[in-house]
């Protein structure tokens, strides 16, 4: 499968992740879709051991093949995961990543996955975040308040979400928001983090 969304955009959100990133991470891609954004990323990063995964079998048997194609030692063969059933891997990861998801998803999607990412994270871990976004009750662009319409209509559980409703959940699963980076095309980059423990006052 392809998606002529990820020629546009998987540079820029390459360059935001290697600001919020260590060189060394492993990072759990949630909804990976074609696979394409998953293998532009971790051929970038040869440091970060990525895990793609998917709900759907279409999707997961596509990052299959474009896992196979690339050879990259650092892209694990995806995994099943739907975020509103249990599942989720056991082992921590430094970052979670979710690319144009929330708005193409009912609500519920977006709670579990703040919890999801809220248990798997390890202190100062990031949630990486990209798409549109309502920031104030606003649209940020006129395309995106024709998107939304057009969203809502197929699926009214669908629609871009209010930025501070997600911070809001995020910070309800130990998460804080850290920084919002403006992309292209009227999306947004936001980044959340993981509350580091501090391990010297828990032992006063």
């Amino acid at each position: 499968l392809t998606s002529p969304a990820v020629a546009r955009n998987r540079q820029p959100i390459l360059t935001v992740l290697q600001q919020v990133l260590p060189e060394a991470a492993r990072v759990l891609e949630v909804a990976s879709g074609s696979g394409e954004h998953a293998v532009h990323l971790a051929g970038a990063a040869p440091g970060w051991t990525w895990q793609p995964s998917d709900p759907a079998p279409r999707a997961l048997a596509s990052i299959a093949a474009w896992q196979e194609a690339a050879g990259l030692a650092n892209l694990r063969q995806p995994r099943q995961l739907d975020v509103l059933a249990d599942g989720w891997p056991a082992e921590p990861f430094d970052a979670v990543v979710a690319i144009n998801l929330l708005h193409i998803s009912p609500w519920r999607v977006t709670e579990a996955l703040m919890a999801g990412a809220g248990a798997s994270l390890v202190p100062g871990g990031v949630l990486y975040l990209y798409g549109p976004f309502r920031r104030e009750g606003r649209h940020t662009a006129p395309s995106n308040a024709a998107f939304d319409a057009d969203l809502r209509a197929r699926d009214p559980n669908w629609g871009i979400r209010d930025l501070e409703a997600v911070t809001a959940e995020a910070e309800r699963c130990g998460l804080s928001l850290d920084q919002v980076v403006v992309m292209p095309a009227n999306n947004l980059s936001v980044v959340f983090r993981q509350a580091a423990c501090d391990l010297e006052r828990l032992g006063d």
